[in-house]
């Protein structure tokens, strides 16, 4: 199998302190956070940018200070900026982003309920956000949540020159409103990608854990972080670090024999370049 990729999702658009106080917020822990969980294993860091209040934001110039800041702090790192949907649909602020130059965008091409709202992801944004990270040189970092976007994507995205090769993607199972984590589920969704593309997998909440499991042992890679789950158990009693998520998987891809990639081995399987 090839050395195992782990992308760290350090603090998407809904966690606070107040849910756990290991949440990085400002521009400073944000980095700082990215740096310590490159030394633990990460080798892409998927981040998302916040205003001094802890509110989301879209504003470029607090994703440069992130994206400078962690390649200063971590030469090599690989760094997606999200294009979320979530609290925003219109193209200028989701694609804001992609103007601080990430390596990868974030990319899901399909709208979906969340337990708490939609997602809303029309044809026509998704297609202007390909097109606008082609323009840009930067990849997508596709998300795919169900089998339909896999077939938007392998269908009619790729056919139509939207979305070049090499392919990276991330199955998130579990969310409420979108596929079930299940090992049926992921072995489907994995066997619909287009060939040739690199998976990782999670599980949202107490679902992560074992869905990085089943990765692991497919030869697919895993994505970890507080984005997707704030608690290292079931239970809820013991708060997650983006840290203590990363040394967790590292430990149980090394009981597996897989070794860790490294940043220029992971920039090489996903991207296809040193």
């Amino acid at each position: 199998m090839n050395p195992l990729i782990i992308n760290a999702a350090l603090t998407g658009m809904v966690p606070q302190p107040a849910d756990n106080a290991a949440v990085p917020i400002s521009v400073a822990d944000i980095i700082a956070d990215a740096r310590r969980c490159a030394a633990a294993g990460a080798t892409i860091v998927h981040v998302h940018a916040r205003e001094p209040n802890g509110e989301p934001t879209w504003r470029l110039e607090i994703y440069r200070e992130i994206i400078d800041g962690i390649r200063s702090a971590c030469p090599g790192l690989l760094i997606s900026g999200s294009t979320s949907g979530r609290l925003w649909s219109d193209f200028e602020r989701r694609a804001a982003v992609l103007d601080g130059r990430p390596d990868f965008g974030s990319l899901t091409p399909g709208s979906m309920n969340f337990a708490s709202g939609p997602s809303v992801n029309s044809p026509e944004i998704v297609q202007r956000l390909a097109r606008r990270m082609l323009e840009l040189g930067v990849r997508p970092e596709l998300e795919f949540f169900e089998l339909g976007m896999i077939d938007y994507v392998r269908d009619y995205l790729i056919p139509r020159g939207l979305i070049r090769g090499p392919y990276y993607a991330n199955i998130l199972l579990g969310s409420l409103g979108t596929a079930a984590a299940s090992a049926r589920n992921l072995v489907t969704l994995v066997d619909a990608l287009p060939p040739g593309t690199v998976w990782s997998a999670t599980g949202l909440g107490r679902f992560q854990f074992t869905v990085q499991c089943q990765a692991i042992a497919m030869g697919g890679h895993v994505r970890a972080g507080l984005e997707d789950n704030l608690w290292m158990d079931a239970g809820k009693t013991d708060p997650a670090t983006n840290v203590r998520l990363i040394e967790r998987v590292v430990a149980v891809a090394r009981a597996m024999g897989r070794e860790i990639a490294s940043p220029a081995i992971a920039r090489q399987l996903v991207l296809g370049s040193d």
